[in-house]
């Protein structure tokens, strides 16, 4: 067989050498038939059972998981002014509407910690979860685009959601912590070595908002009117979370119905270990824990079983 004029060339560009390898390789076994399913080694099928969720897939794409977080990081403040002081700029202008408004003006209790210090914490908690609910609860509606084009764990993007926020979430932690270090100085608050917990706190809340957000993505996809109720939900939601009053402050009667918040203890617990305020025990981690688990189990059950036609209906 004549052998093409390219491959007498001493010098090659990278795609002519890719080609050129192929083409040795093919000329060189004439038994090859262009088989080469026992060779494959990942097989794309769209039955599976319920419970089949093949989580190993996503250790296998971890490379495109950290992709698409510095994509998120790098894209959101591209071609802003102030870029990523946007993360700091945020929480404080928040939090000195609300020493204003609820601390100033309508009196609420702080259970005795600074008003700075004390919004503080709760506007950082519940940035992170908020975020993290809301963008999740879209995830399909905002990459239909690249679902309908290439194969990959479709559980990457909720992740890269949550991963992305985490790092917003740390910038404004280091915030809340220059805070507390300026008022522990002063002797106004008294944190104490609960806060070696601190990580638990973080981890659940990022499963707990994932958890929801898949549940209520499979929704979105097919009522696209939700976005908009599930964003006016997650703002009467805050209401219900102590992230301006203490729970400590809710009458007796309805302490109950407060209680059901699986936030309310890690709010509490952030408050306790950083500002010296409240009460806080290691039982209070149960309900979240269970809360936690379960619902970010059902959640990607339904996360799976939607991925599958979502493109049908988005």
């Amino acid at each position: 067989m004549k052998v093409p004029e390219y491959m007498n060339k001493t010098e090659f560009s990278d795609e002519e050498k890719l080609f050129k390898d192929a083409s040795e390789n093919e000329f060189s076994n004439p038994n090859n038939t262009g088989d080469d399913s026992e060779s494959w080694d990942a097989v794309i099928e769209s039955k599976h059972s319920l419970l089949d969720l093949n989580l190993k897939e996503l250790w296998h794409y971890r490379d495109l998981l950290v992709l698409f977080v510095r994509r998120d990081f790098v894209t959101v403040y591209k071609q802003t002014i102030l870029g990523p002081l946007w993360f700091f700029i945020q929480p404080i202008l928040t939090t000195i509407t609300f020493t204003i408004i609820f601390g100033n003006v309508a009196q609420l209790s702080t259970d005795g910690a600074p008003k700075l210090v004390f919004y503080m914490s709760g506007i950082t908690l519940w940035n992170y979860f908020s975020t993290c609910l809301t963008n999740v609860s879209g995830v399909f509606n905002a990459n239909a685009s690249i679902f309908g084009k290439v194969y990959f764990p479709r559980l990457i993007m909720p992740l890269t959601i949550v991963i992305s926020n985490l790092m917003k979430f740390g910038v404004q932690f280091i915030l809340f912590l220059c805070f507390v270090g300026y008022y522990y100085s002063q002797n106004e608050i008294k944190p104490n070595l609960w806060i070696v917990a601190t990580p638990i706190v973080i981890v659940l809340m990022a499963l707990i908002s994932m958890g929801i957000g898949l549940i209520l993505s499979s929704m979105t996809t097919k009522y696209k009117d939700l976005n908009q109720l599930i964003a006016f939900g997650v703002q009467l939601f805050m209401y219900a979370t102590p992230v301006i009053y203490p729970s400590s402050s809710v009458p007796t009667a309805y302490q109950w119905v407060v209680e059901l918040n699986p936030l309310v203890g890690l709010f509490d617990y952030v408050r306790y270990a950083y500002l010296g305020v409240g009460s806080f025990v290691f039982s209070d981690f149960i309900y979240p824990f269970v809360f936690a688990l379960v619902v970010l189990f059902v959640g990607i059950l339904v996360f799976n079983k939607v991925q599958k036609t979502f493109m049908d209906t988005v």
